[in-house]
């Protein structure tokens, strides 16, 4: 079976990006042997460091973004990197033709407890003009990405990324190489299951609530069939899941901080992960507006997430019309 190479190859992928891909690749190859040690690296718990979003580091999430970082600034093709993890972003190689953006430990806080994280990664034209320590010149719709993806870190350590034809999923075998599994991957357009955090549930918007009561209401409700809820915590884990079996996924807009569009980062999250369920034939939204479609302002922009199965999407984004003026949609268009 092809291999990531292989296959990107035969995609006929420019060779400088097929590069800076296998790079990213043999980090997360790097990354999953230190995950699999678990407490016997003695790498596991937090740092007293908080990063540019007020979270709490993990000694993983700095291992991690250290060595994406060191291995992406040292290709001649890389202008810069952004992470997560950085405050400001990280200017490469001035003759460089790409950007880089990651977020080197997905779902971090789930380490300790042996649930599944991931890595994911975005790739971004240099702008003429620009360079890669200008935080403008990352400032693209997602629509400009050359390349998403991820890696999930869990039972088996699987790949799921675009070149913008379809998304190919890889699974890292015992040789240490990740072999193709998925030619192209296919959200199903209907499902009966969603993930949200119902934890939440009394700081949404109105509209998320009733929408959400509809499907808790079931086969007895106005959409006639039972849904079942997952919710892992780790936005890569359950966007794979989405990716695999269908479903939807979603964090909305809620009141407890009213000026921010959201909990996830646009151009860590938001934006890789909508290029990839687009790709496989599903929608990605801000329950009012296509993720893909927005001009970010900053580099660690905040975003509501709701994405999947393009039916349920749809019945989502209908449930979100009569709201259009409402502060949620305001901020996330």
């Amino acid at each position: 079976m092809p291999n990531v190479t292989d296959q990107l190859k035969q995609q006929a992928v420019d060779p400088e990006l097929v590069v800076l891909l296998e790079t990213i690749t043999n980090c997360c190859q790097e990354i999953a042997g230190k995950l699999r040690l678990g407490a016997l690296t003695g790498i596991l718990g937090v740092t007293e460091d908080t990063n540019v979003q007020g979270e709490t580091q993990k000694e993983l999430d700095v291992i991690a973004n250290d060595m994406l970082k060191e291995a992406l600034l040292g290709l001649s093709s890389v202008a810069g990197i952004a992470s997560e993890e950085e405050d400001l972003p990280v200017a490469g190689n001035a003759n460089g033709r790409f950007l880089v953006l990651f977020d080197p430990l997905d779902g971090s806080s789930n380490i300790d407890v042996n649930v599944s994280v991931g890595t994911i990664f975005s790739v971004l034209p240099l702008p003429a003009g620009k360079s890669g320590g200008d935080e403008s010149a990352y400032l693209q719709p997602g629509r400009a990405q050359l390349a998403s993806g991820y890696a999930l870190y869990g039972p088996a350590t699987t790949l799921s990324m675009t070149t913008g034809q379809g998304v190919q999923q890889f699974v890292l075998d015992n040789n240490g190489q990740f072999t193709l599994a998925y030619e192209q991957m296919s959200i199903p357009a209907d499902t009966k299951e969603f993930s949200i955090n119902m934890s939440n549930q009394r700081f949404w918007a109105p509209e998320m609530q009733e929408y959400i009561a509809d499907l808790l209401a079931g086969d007895q409700g106005v959409r006639g069939k039972n849904f079942n809820m997952r919710w892992i915590a780790s936005m890569v884990a359950d966007v794979h899941r989405v990716l695999t079996r269908g479903g939807i996924f979603t964090y909305p807009w809620d009141d407890r901080s009213p000026d921010k569009p959201g909990k996830l980062r646009l151009m860590y999250e938001g934006n890789p992960m909508s290029l990839l369920v687009e790709q496989a034939g599903g929608l990605a939204t801000t329950c009012f507006g296509n993720i893909l479609d927005i001009q970010p302002s900053k580099i660690h922009q905040r975003v509501a997430v709701a994405l999947g199965s393009k039916h349920e999407i749809e019945v989502l984004l209908d449930a979100h019309k009569s709201a259009l003026d409402s502060p949620a949609a305001l901020l996330n268009r």
